[in-house]
């Protein structure tokens, strides 16, 4: 049994301690704005429920440990004490996800994500038309449990709608827990499906992707691709070069021999199949390749 001083180890590596050993936690997929009316987007793990009368949610987005700066989510909770909270089911993994890439402020995650904004009743902050549960809040209390990088804000939310999708639910008008297909985060790149277990979603890069707003119609607008697709094609640095995608061709018959039909279909099947195996840029270099 090792035995751990939380003083004696980095704050880094007390995240990661805890972050692995409580799990799998709930994703609040936080929508705000700012006071100039700018939507931002991004998800939270330290989530839960914590009354029902009043319907009271409470997420924390942490000061980050790597340089104790606090992000737009709490400023715009501080700001304007609307929030809306959102869920996330295994069809959106990938798109929140992606989201949380650290834009600058101003970008709009909606859109980088290839998310819908869908207007709210009773606060100004849209919600994600995708997820299966929308939850509306007024913000009550924020509460500060630190000043350092690490430290957790508690924002504790009261509820005064909720949106849900009749997918989800079941003959009795009951949320159906393999209808809803909710995911929920644990350590590292891991997450927890309800209905199949782990997986992994790889990290976004800590540079900028290029998020799905970028992709080109003829992808976004495929019946090859969901969302989930999406979001890992918009998760990349940069787009191939068309040398690359020379290269890549020519060295590999399958891909040669598919696109020298005029099959768009096919082309975005053998895309797909990249997908599948995490290989992206390989993906769009069958894409992108004879454009």
């Amino acid at each position: 049994m090792v035995s751990i001083n939380p003083n004696d180890i980095s704050p880094a590596k007390l995240q990661g301690y805890l972050q692995g050993a409580v799990a799998p936690r709930p994703i609040a997929f936080a929508s705000t704005i700012d006071e100039n009316g700018n939507s931002n987007l991004s998800p939270f793990s330290f989530f839960n429920v914590f009354s029902s009368n009043p319907p009271i949610l409470i997420f924390s987005p942490a000061r980050r440990v790597r340089n104790n700066s606090v992000k737009h989510t709490l400023i715009n909770s501080k700001n304007t004490k609307e929030v809306v909270i959102n869920v996330v089911n295994y069809e959106i993994v990938q798109q929140m996800s992606l989201s949380s890439t650290e834009y600058p402020d101003g970008v709009n995650e909606f859109e980088k994500a290839g998310l819908t904004m869908l207007k709210s009743d009773l606060v100004k902050p849209f919600r994600v038309a995708e997820s299966p549960v929308q939850f509306e809040c007024k913000v009550n209390e924020i509460i500060a449990l630190g000043n350092e990088g690490g430290a957790g804000n508690l924002i504790i939310c009261e509820v005064v709608k909720i949106h849900i999708d009749e997918a989800v639910l079941d003959a009795n008008g009951i949320i159906d827990q393999h209808k809803i297909d909710l995911v929920a985060r644990c350590g590292g790149n891991w997450y927890s499906r309800a209905n199949m277990g782990l997986f992994e979603v790889e990290k976004p890069i800590s540079t900028l992707g290029i998020g799905v707003d970028t992709i080109p119609d003829f992808i976004k607008n495929s019946t090859v691709f969901n969302g989930n697709d999406l979001g890992i094609l918009g998760n990349i640095e940069s787009i191939p070069s068309e040398e690359e995608i020379t290269i890549f061709v020519n060295e590999n018959f399958n891909v040669k021999a598919v696109l020298s039909g005029d099959d768009e279909t096919k082309k975005h099947e053998l895309a797909k199949q990249y997908i599948d195996k995490n290989e992206v840029l390989s993906a769009w270099k069958v894409l992108l390749a004879n454009k």
